[in-house]
């Protein structure tokens, strides 16, 4: 399934009001810089002056957070002094306890997706060095060098009057501007647009302050021949800023730790100000037919293809980013063919049905169409709906006496068109007091929308294939898209003084080893060393194989005959034996059949009998047999099983069923063991207590995540999921929590939470603290050290999620013992980023696996990777189709002094350590749980309406206050029975 680029909400960064002094942690051996005053406030910058104005703006706060307290569960005391979290960032304090917290909102920061304004006291983790393991090599990154101005920059403020909402129109307004005043007014400077509010120029303008009135034609007039509409623009223009061009130059050098934000931006929007003009933007992509021909996707969508584009700051200086990207668009049809493919049939010979109306509704609202019937006038609207009548039936007032017309009438009478088929309905464009219709025969869909609702399996198998490029492919056409965007005669890069280097950049890599695994003592093969990221489990058994004594088997395919069932559960429970588990070949009761709706009925008789059976020992396991295509089934199961039941489950479908392979059995054999309680493999070194800053004192390692609605689900809320490790020092077990918060909401809200009970006072929770608890019950010792992997943060949130989520880790830690306070080391797992690797000689087969990718375990921390940060890309993965996405990590803090070999090594050998398959995976595997149950958990909202292909649609949101959402409004999700959270249930 494609990534979708995150939906970035404004950024909110937190200051703090310190009450009381606290001692100072060490990161990396370095004390951070010292706290800003007491209270923080933005000077804001005054808007009538004409001399440069302060860099520093206006900024609206609100108040938020809550104060710590102490809690009512007692752990070991600890010598290890109390570490506050970080005290300083570009415009954030630290959250530490006890302090009051004051929201800043920074709109404009996040608007470009670059963070890190020009604060002085940036404090992520520094670089402790560089890595030294593994067998170096060379590979490619699809990192362009690019060439610092040497002018200083200058922001102007622009005011369009009347306002405009639209991008493009803004564009035409400043396009006719410079056309009209660049020699004379502007001073033959050449300005670049953000399509916004601001303005850059290399070099002054010869004003501080200027207005302009700038007339422009009508996009949407669509005359071709004849007069058009033209409108009338004010355009006020104020210098603001200028960016300093020489403090760029020394945090790329490594000379300063912060980054000027400003400075970064105005060079993005400088190398995308050609683009923009030439190809259709979406985001931080660019997007066009011409391309690559688009591709049929079905139901009127087509696939084009496009690049994406961002410069970034690197240790080898300044570097244009250039990836491949491809998008569903809208197919610019005729408007009767686009719904004739929508829905599958000939909708000229054929009546619509009720279903019909609502999919084409649905399918066109929103959607831009141009006017047919009117040979020198091809106007643009934007469809609002679709009448209820057919057009035979429809009549509108065309006078003040009420006196009606008939569609058909008055496109005869106004326009000589005649319509032809009246027993379909016309599109209703503008708004509903005034409402226009047009008939769907005289319209034809405008060329370049993106398509941003959700794609079905059809067209997402459609849509991959498109994507999918073997890396020599992909390498080629990135770098034909630099030679095509001739960046050397792009006249904004010359006037701003940038020149692009064509080729890719090359940088050193290392192959870290991978780790051997240990297998039971029973088995033939008691140890293993994975082969190019894969191994198999011949010959080996699991190394804590569980029993399954108490399960029942029940069928939802009308397909499966009993028999076949049962044959299929005895394969699958010797394939369990041989896997190192005892399985019970008897089920508690027969094999029980039922209809995929009566799922609720079926589960509860089942789970009741068994009950009966076994005089009220409860059932381990159930195994459930579903359709292909089951809808909402799985999801419905799930919910039941592991909210209400309390069962744990394995679902398998018919076509596994009839078609029985040993690969597909022995996957699910490790499913189902880990979903027991059991583990399946341990890496070596663990049990040998040899990984460093793991294996020393009791650690426990976090994955976190949160998982946000699709496109165009405006309510429905936000889920996030942290997993733990439950065992030490193996750290392969995770017992996993989930909660629904707000729509949109990245920051995790219930890590720690605190409420008021009637008999104990302020009573402490929240997962955090949840799963403290629960690794101390399983292995009779307090974590010592933190390890949380974070997935699912974008670089504009680094700060706001690093502060919130670091000080509710401690206030946790603080409810459990007044000094409790083990250190943490906070690590950013990205995969949504447009770094690809490629291997220095595509020829060379002992550089590349089967699939023409990097090796697993290649590292890269030098060259393309932050100038003073902590941060490291690592294909962790053997590719099987396409071009292999490394994972980017980003150490934002970390008190337990890792070195880069440490952390690099550490995250590259938990990756095979993932229960479910034998393969190293791309993302180390707590994030990658705190994924799966975070995904999961949408079952468990009660569903409105659930899509065709099974997967979670919208959900009913009304309802409730906090409870357990953290947020007002937010349903809570219904709790996880005790014995699903204790093991891997999502798996």
């Amino acid at each position: 399934m494609p990534i979708r680029p995150m939906k970035e909400t404004s950024e909110t960064h937190l200051l703090i009001k310190p009450t009381k002094h606290l001692p100072k942690p060490v990161q990396n051996g370095k004390l951070p810089p010292p706290p800003p005053p007491p209270t923080v406030a933005a000077a804001a910058a005054p808007q009538s002056q004409a001399s440069p104005p302060s860099r520093n703006r206006s900024r609206r706060r609100n108040r938020g957070g809550r104060k710590s307290d102490q809690g009512d569960v007692c752990m070991r005391p600890s010598s290890r002094p109390r570490k506050p979290p970080p005290q300083n960032s570009p415009v954030v304090a630290a959250a530490v306890s006890g302090t009051e917290i004051v929201a800043v909102n920074n709109h404009h920061q996040m608007q470009m997706g670059f963070r890190g304004g020009s604060s002085k006291n940036s404090n992520f983790a520094p670089r402790p060095g560089f890595g030294q393991l593994g067998t170096k090599c060379i590979v490619k990154a699809n990192h362009f060098l690019a060439d610092l101005p040497t002018k200083d920059l200058n922001h102007y403020d622009v005011t369009i009057t009347p306002e405009v909402s639209s991008k493009s129109v803004n564009r035409a307004i400043i396009a006719e501007l410079v056309r009209l005043y660049k020699e004379s007014d502007l001073g033959s400077r050449l300005p670049a647009y953000d399509g916004r509010k601001s303005i850059y120029t290399a070099g002054e303008l010869p004003f501080t302050w200027k207005e302009f009135t700038v007339k422009i034609f009508d996009e949407d007039d669509g005359v071709i021949n004849g007069p058009r509409r033209e409108r009338s623009y004010k355009v006020a223009i104020k210098f603001v800023a200028r960016a300093n061009m020489h403090h760029l130059g020394e945090f790329l050098a490594g000379k300063r730790a912060d980054g000027p934000q400003e400075a970064l931006q105005i060079l993005d929007i400088v190398l995308r100000e050609l683009s923009v003009k030439r190809f259709c933007p979406v985001g931080r992509s660019f997007f066009s037919p011409d391309i690559r021909t688009p591709q049929r996707l079905g139901e009127g969508l087509q696939s084009w293809c496009g690049f994406y584009q961002s410069i970034r700051p690197t240790q080898m200086g300044l570097s244009l980013n250039i990836d491949m990207a491809s998008a569903a668009f809208i197919e610019p049809l005729p408007v009767i063919e686009f719904v004739a493919q929508l829905l599958g049939k000939d909708v000229l010979s054929k009546p619509l049905s009720d279903s019909d109306r609502i999919k084409i509704k649905k399918g066109l609202r929103g959607v831009k169409v141009e006017v047919t019937h009117r040979a020198n006038v091809r106007r643009k609207y934007r469809v609002a709906g679709l009448t209820t009548q057919p057009t035979r039936e429809l009549m509108f007032p065309v006078d003040e006496n009420a006196t009606m017309k008939s569609v058909i009438e008055y496109f005869q009478e106004m326009y000589g068109f005649t319509i032809q088929h009246t027993h379909l309905p016309c599109l209703q464009v503008g708004n509903q007091k005034k409402a226009s219709y047009l008939p769907m025969e005289a319209c034809k869909i405008v060329e370049g929308q993106r398509y941003t609702k959700r794609l079905n399996e059809k067209q997402i198998t459609a849509l991959l294939k498109v994507t999918c490029q073997r890396p020599r492919d992909r390498e080629n056409d990135i770098l034909k898209t630099v030679q095509h965007n001739a960046y050397d005669q792009d006249p904004y890069a010359k006037e701003f003084g940038m020149n692009i280097s064509e080729k890719l950049a090359s940088v050193e890599a290392r192959i870290l080893p991978a780790p051997w695994l240990k297998y039971h003592e029973n088995g033939k093969e008691k140890d293993c060393l994975p082969q190019v990221g894969q191994w198999n489990m011949m010959n080996k058994k699991m190394i804590n194989g569980m029993t399954v004594s108490r399960w029942a088997c029940v069928n939802f395919s009308r397909s499966v005959q009993e028999n076949v069932a049962r044959g299929f559960c005895n394969e699958l429970g010797q394939m369990c034996e041989v896997s190192g588990m005892e399985f019970n070949p008897e089920p508690v009761i027969p094999i029980y059949s039922a209809r995929p709706d009566q799922v609720e009925k079926a589960l509860k008789h089942v789970y009741h009998t068994a009950m009966n059976k076994t005089k009220g020992k409860e059932l381990e396991l159930l195994l459930a047999i579903l359709p292909d295509n089951n809808g909402s089934l799985y999801g419905d199961l799930k919910r039941i099983c592991e909210t209400e039941l309390g069962l744990i489950s394995q679902c398998c479908l018919t076509k596994h069923v009839f078609k029985i392979s040993k690969q597909y059995l022995a996957n699910v054999s490790l499913k189902i063991n880990v979903k027991m309680g059991g583990r399946n493999t341990v890496l070596l070194d663990a049990i040998s207590c040899r990984i460093p800053l793991v294996s020393d004192i009791p650690t426990i390692i976090f994955g976190a995540d949160v998982t946000h609605p699709e496109n165009g689900e405006e309510s429905s809320p936000s889920i996030a999921a942290v997993v733990a490790s439950q065992d030490w020092p193996e750290v392969t077990k995770y017992a996993g929590l989930v909660c629904a918060q707000a729509h949109r909401q990245e920051l995790i809200q219930d890590l720690y939470k605190t409420w008021q009970d009637p008999v104990r006072g302020t009573v402490s929770g929240g997962m955090i603290r949840d799963l403290l608890i629960s690794f101390r019950k399983a292995t009779g010792q307090k974590p010592l050290r933190i390890i949380f992997y974070r997935d699912g943060v974008s670089e504009g949130q680094f700060y706001q999620v690093l502060l919130y989520e670091l000080d509710a880790i401690r206030k946790a830690c603080a409810s459990l013992e007044p000094n409790y306070q083990p250190p943490v080391t906070f690590i950013v797992v990205q995969k949504r980023h447009h770094t690809r690797l490629f291997a220095n000689n595509h020829r060379d087969k002992n550089s590349t696996d089967r699939s023409g990718n990097i090796l697993p375990g290649t590292v890269v921390d030098t060259k393309i990777c932050h100038p003073t940060e902590f941060d490291f890309y690592l294909c962790s993965h053997a590719g099987i189709q396409g071009t292999s996405r490394p994972a980017h990590y980003h150490v934002l803090w970390d008190e337990n002094n890792f070195t880069a070999d440490g952390i690099q090594s550490l995250t590259n050998n938990l990756c095979y350590t993932y229960a479910r398959c034998t393969r190293s995976v791309s993302v180390v595997p707590p994030a990658y749980y705190a994924h799966l149950a975070a995904f999961r958990a949408r079952f468990y909202m009660e569903p409105d309406v659930m899509q065709d292909n099974g997967s979670p649609g919208k959900k009913s949101t009304k309802t409730t206050s906090v409870g357990d959402s953290g947020g007002v409004g937010v349903k809570p999700l219904p709790a996880l029975k005790e014995n699903v959270k204790r093991v891997m249930f999502y798996c």
